[in-house]
C-alpha cells in the first residue's frame, strides 16, 4: 500500500478504535467519541479501556490485543508514557493508521527524540501511517469524520453548503493553527474538504497529505501552515503538479524574521538564508505566500469563491476622496497595478457618471450613490467591459442597514445579471458596521468575497496578482564542463576565476605570483595600476586580514605593498600558508553589484543578484532567483531591486548594462545545473558599466564538495 492509500485509510476510515476511551466529559477519549457520535459517523467504532466493559452503551475491550485485525485507524487518547507500547501493539494488530495526540517526543529532548524515532521504525516495518505525535488529529468534512478532540460539528457546516461545490483543504503542522484556520474559514461559509494537523511528523509528512489533497477532486484550494518541510524536493514537485492542475496552494511559513544561516565561505551563503531560499523555490513552483494568518484565509477565500483569479490590472470603486488617496498609498506599497483611466479612453465609464464625478482609478463616486443607487450598476457595467481590469474591488461605507439597503442591491444585481469575467470583491471601510447578514450571504452565493476591511482585500488581491504575473518559463541550459579541484572546501579567488572565465564571466587580467620579483614581472606585462590580493583557501574574506592592496602604480609601490601584505597576514592569520598573491589589473570604476549562486542540500539551486561591494551584507538589497530563469526574466527581476533606478540612468547618469549582468546570472545558473559539486559561488563586486560596455567581476570565491 502506497502512502496516498494510507492517507486515504486515515481520512476515510471504515473502522476506528479509540484507545483510552472514557466516559468522563472533557477527557480526550470522550471528546473523540462525542465528535464521532455528534456527526453521525456510520463506520465501526471500537473502544479500548482496561477498566470498563462499556461506555455510552457501546461495548469496550480491555486491551489493544482484543481488537480485531485490520482496523483502519486507532486514535491514542492516552498519556505519553504509554504511547510507544501502544504503537507496537497496534502494529501487531495490522492497524492502518495511528493518531497520536500526546506531546513530549522530539520537542522534549533526547529521550523523546529516541522514542519518536522508535515510533517511526515500527510504523515503517508495519506499513502503518502515524499522524503526529503532538498533533490535533484530522477532520474529513466531506464524510463527517472528525478524528480530533476539539469539539467539531461537521453536520452543521454541511447543512449550509452544496456538496458539489469545490472546497478548501487545510494542512498545518501546528494543531492549534489548524483549529484556528478551520474556524476562520468555516465562519465565512467557506466549504472545507479536509483538515489535517501533522504535528511532529514521526512517520508521515505534510507532503503526504498534500499529495492526497492534490488528487482529491473536491479540493480546489489548499491552505498550508508550515514551519519546516522535511521533503523539499517532493513538495516542489507536488506544487508544480498542483499549478498545472489548476489548484491553488497558499502557504503561511513563520520564520522570515529569523537570522539567515551564517556562512564562513561567501556573502551569498550569508544572505541566502533558509527562509528566503525556501520562499524563492516554492514561489517558483507555484505557491502563493501569505504573510499573516489573516492573509492566508483571505487569499484562500478569493481563490475558492472566484471562478478566475485576479491578474494584472485592478480597478477600485469607492465613495471618498480620502479613501482614494489611501488606496493609492496602499497599492503603491503592495506593487498593485491600478491602470489609469480618463474621459478619452474610458467613454463607457464617463457616460455612466454625472459630470462632476471625475473618471479615475481609484474611482471616487462621492455620496452620489446614495442619491442615485443605480450609479453602482452603471459603473460596474462599464468596468466589466474594460479589458484593462482583471479584478474589481468595491469599497463601501456601510454606516447602517439603511445605507446598505441602498447601495448593496445594485452591486449584487450587476454581478447577477451581467456575469462579469473578472472577480468582484467587496470590502467595507467601516469595520464593525451593522451589515445585514442577508447581503453578505447573497454576495457569497454570487462568488463575491466580502471583507470587513478594504486593506485586507487589496493585500489578498496583490498576492494573487503577483502569482498570476509570474513567468514560469524555464531556460534551457546546455551542459557545462569545468575543471574543479578534486579536494573540497573553499576554492580561492585565482582558482575560481580559472574555472569561471572560460564560461564567459569577465575578469581583469591577472596572474598568481609567489614572490615579489614574479609580481613585478606580471605587473609590467599587464600594466599599472594593479591590485595585490593574498590567496589561500583558509582566507575567504581577504580584506578581513589586510590582504588586499589597491591602486599600486609602480614598481616601488608594489615592493612596499608586498611587504605590507606579508606583515598583515602574519599578524592576522599567522598559521595560514599562502598559495601566493594575485596580481591583477585595476578595473574601471562603476556601479558595484553582487552575483552569487548556491546549491542548498535540501532546496537545490538558487541565484542571488543585488547591490554589492563591502556593504552587501549590511544593505541586503538583493533578490534570490531560481537558477532556470530566462535571460528576459532575470532582467525583470533585477529591475525589482530597491536600488534599480541606479541601473536605469538615475539623475542624468547613463543607463547601465543590465543585460550583461543578466548574462552572468544565466551562466552561473547553467554551471550549477551541470556541476552538482559546487555549493556556493560568490562574485563580489561585479562592476556594471554603461549599456554596451559590459560588466567586470573583481572578486570570485567558490565552495565545492570533494570529488
Amino acid at each position: 500500500m502506497n502512502m496516498t492509500q494510507s492517507v486515504a485509510r486515515l481520512l476515510r476510515p471504515a473502522s476506528i478504535a479509540i484507545v483510552g476511551a472514557s466516559p468522563t466529559p472533557g477527557a480526550l477519549g470522550a471528546s473523540v467519541l462525542a465528535n464521532l457520535e455528534r456527526n453521525d459517523y456510520r463506520g465501526q467504532i471500537y473502544l479500548v479501556n482496561p477498566k470498563r466493559d462499556e461506555i455510552n452503551g457501546r461495548p469496550c475491550v480491555n486491551s489493544i490485543e482484543q481488537l480485531p485485525d485490520g482496523v483502519d485507524v486507532a486514535v491514542l487518547a492516552i498519556p505519553q508514557v504509554a504511547v510507544l507500547d501502544a504503537v507496537r501493539q497496534l502494529a501487531s494488530r495490522k492497524v492502518g493508521a495511528v493518531v497520536i495526540f500526546s506531546a513530549g517526543f522530539a520537542e522534549a529532548g533526547a529521550e523523546g527524540i529516541a522514542q519518536q524515532q522508535e515510533i517511526a521504525t515500527i510504523a515503517a516495518e508495519a506499513g502503518m501511517l502515524v499522524e503526529g505525535p503532538n498533533c490535533l488529529g484530522c477532520i474529513n468534512y466531506l464524510e463527517r469524520v472528525p478524528l480530533t478532540f476539539i469539539e467539531t460539528n461537521v453536520a452543521a457546516q454541511e447543512a449550509s453548503r452544496n456538496r458539489s461545490q469545490p472546497a478548501i483543504g487545510i494542512l498545518s503542522q501546528s494543531g492549534a493553527m489548524m483549529a484556528v484556520l478551520n474556524t476562520t474559514l468555516a465562519s465565512r461559509g467557506l466549504p472545507l474538504s479536509y483538515a489535517v494537523s501533522t504535528g511532529n511528523e514521526a512517520a508521515s509528512h505534510l507532503e503526504d497529505y498534500l499529495q492526497f489533497l492534490l488528487d482529491d477532486p473536491g479540493t480546489r484550494v489548499i491552505a498550508m501552515i508550515a514551519e519546516q518541510f522535511r521533503q523539499p524536493g517532493r513538495l516542489l514537485e507536488i506544487a508544480r503538479d498542483a499549478r498545472r492542475a489548476g489548484k491553488l496552494l497558499v502557504l503561511l511559513h513563520p520564520g522570515r524574521s529569523a537570522a539567515a544561516r551564517a556562512s564562513a565561505a561567501t556573502h551569498t551563503g550569508a544572505m541566502a538564508g533558509d527562509h528566503a531560499l525556501m520562499l524563492t523555490k516554492v514561489e517558483r513552483a507555484g505557491v502563493v505566500i501569505a504573510q499573516t494568518l489573516e492573509e492566508l484565509g483571505d487569499i484562500a477565500e478569493i481563490g475558492l469563491r472566484c471562478a478566475r483569479l485576479p491578474a494584472t490590472g485592478t480597478a477600485i470603486v469607492g465613495e471618498s476622496g480620502a479613501f482614494k488617496a489611501l488606496c493609492l498609498d496602499i497599492c503603491e506599497s503592495l506593487g498593485l497595478d491600478l491602470p489609469p483611466v480618463s474621459d478619452d479612453d474610458a467613454p463607457g465609464l464617463r457616460a455612466a457618471m454625472p459630470a462632476f464625478v471625475a473618471v479615475s482609478n481609484p474611482l471616487d463616486l462621492t455620496a452620489q450613490g446614495l442619491v442615485d443607487p443605480e450609479l453602482y450598476y452603471r459603473v460596474l457595467s462599464a468596468l466589466f467591459d474594460d479589458d484593462r481590469f482583471s479584478a474589481i474591488v468595491v469599497g463601501l461605507i456601510q454606516t447602517d442597514p439603511v445605507t446598505c439597503a441602498i447601495k448593496m442591491p445594485p452591486v449584487l444585481r450587476a454581478v447577477r445579471e451581467l456575469r462579469p469575467t473578472q472577480p468582484v470583491i467587496c470590502a467595507g471601510l467601516d469595520e464593525g458596521a451593522a451589515v445585514p447578514p442577508e447581503y453578505v450571504a447573497q454576495m457569497r452565493e454570487l462568488g463575491i468575497p466580502y471583507f470587513p476591511s478594504t486593506e485586507r482585500a487589496l493585500r489578498a488581491v496583490a498576492r494573487l496578482v503577483e502569482f498570476g504575473s509570474r513567468d514560469f518559463a524555464e531556460a534551457s541550459h546546455a551542459p557545462v564542463t569545468v575543471n574543479l579541484p578534486s579536494h573540497g572546501g573553499v576554492v580561492p579567488e585565482y582558482r575560481a576565476k580559472q574555472v569561471l572565465a572560460p564560461l564567459g564571466v569577465p575578469f581583469s587580467r591577472g596572474e598568481l605570483a609567489t614572490d615579489v620579483d614574479a609580481a613585478l614581472t606580471i605587473a609590467e606585462r599587464i600594466g599599472y595600476p594593479v591590485a595585490l590580493k593574498v590567496q589561500a583557501s583558509e582566507i575567504s574574506h581577504k580584506s578581513d586580514v589586510g590582504g588586499v592592496m589597491l591602486g599600486i602604480d609602480g614598481p616601488q609601490a608594489l615592493r612596499a605593498a608586498w611587504m605590507q601584505l606579508g606583515s598583515n597576514v602574519k599578524r592576522h592569520a599567522p598559521a595560514v600558508a599562502l598559495d601566493g598573491v594575485l596580481v591583477e589589473a585595476m578595473g574601471k570604476r562603476g556601479l558595484e553589484m553582487i552575483v552569487g549562486a548556491r546549491n542548498d542540500p535540501q532546496w537545490g539551486l538558487v541565484i542571488l543578484v543585488g547591490f554589492g561591494g563591502v556593504a552587501a551584507e549590511v544593505m541586503r538589497d538583493v533578490r534570490l532567483l531560481p537558477h532556470d530563469l530566462t535571460r528576459e526574466a532575470v532582467v525583470r527581476e533585477i529591475g525589482r531591486l530597491k536600488g534599480a533606478p541606479l541601473l536605469h540612468g538615475y539623475r542624468g547618469e547613463p543607463a547601465l548594462d543590465v543585460e550583461a549582468l543578466a548574462d552572468v546570472v544565466v551562466r552561473l545558473g547553467a554551471l550549477l545545473q551541470s556541476e552538482q559539486r559546487i555549493r556556493e559561488i560568490d562574485l563580489n563586486p561585479v562592476v556594471v558599466y554603461p549599456a554596451g560596455q559590459g560588466v567586470l567581476a573583481l572578486d570570485a570565491l567558490m565552495l565545492v564538495e570533494p570529488h
